[in-house]
């Protein structure tokens, strides 16, 4: 699962990155986020948009927005079957602007977990695979939402956990976003785990454990002596 990223780039940064030509929300970066927080998203429509969504999509036909908690990833293998996610599949996809995310390592007592840091070896904002809803109240209230689509792990993060969220090349941004393009065998693909050789991971500090703790010494490794450094050569 993905269940806490981290996205440190300026707007700047981001708009060359995913050559955005609109920002709708001005954000700042956050260094461990949490399902429930705003989260920046591009979408696609006649050019790509900078936007706010919500982390935990709830669907445009549930009564009680509180699923959103429960859906805050969506596996890659079920998207096209699920009522939750079929729907957005074909016609609401999304890239989650990210610069890494962590996951939790068992340890080999069994016991304990150590937190990582994975992002890019070239260390630049990419985009979590996404979907997102619109959501009308009866009281009237809209939620724009959205959740991370999660993949079978590639060889580094197999090591760590037995998932990783879908991260979509440069080369495929543009085909994920076109809302005219809605057959899974085009879009399926597009979901494989990223190449291991592009990515690395090292251990952080535990204060990221808390979801109220948002600095930028949660990316720092865990200590200089002792943070273990993974990577594929």
């Amino acid at each position: 699962m993905c269940g806490r990223f981290v996205r440190k780039s300026t707007i700047t940064i981001i708009e060359d990155e995913f050559d955005i030509y609109e920002v709708q929300w001005a954000f700042e970066p956050s260094y461990n986020i949490a399902p429930s927080q705003d989260v920046a998203c591009v979408i696609g429509n006649g050019g790509n948009r900078l936007v706010k969504f919500r982390w935990g999509l709830v669907p445009f036909w549930a009564d009680d927005p509180s699923i959103g908690y429960k859906m805050i990833n969506a596996r890659s293998e079920t998207l096209a079957q699920k009522r939750s996610f079929a729907r957005a599949f074909r016609t609401q996809r999304c890239l989650v602007v990210a610069d890494g995310f962590y996951e939790w390592r068992r340890l080999a007592d069994g016991k304990r977990k150590m937190p990582m840091y994975i992002h890019l070896r070239e260390d630049r904002p990419f985009g979590f695979a996404g979907l997102y809803e619109n959501w009308k109240g009866k009281d009237g209230t809209i939620l724009q939402t959205c959740t991370i689509i999660t993949t079978p792990p590639n060889e580094l993060m197999a090591s760590i956990h037995n998932r990783m969220p879908a991260i979509i090349t440069l080369e495929q941004r543009n085909i994920w976003l076109n809302r005219e393009i809605d057959d899974p065998e085009l879009l399926m693909p597009l979901l494989a785990p990223y190449p291991a050789k592009g990515m690395e991971a090292y251990e952080v500090s535990k204060k990221i454990n808390s979801p109220s703790y948002n600095e930028p010494d949660c990316i720092n490794p865990a200590s200089e002596e002792d943070g273990q450094q993974l990577g594929f050569l």
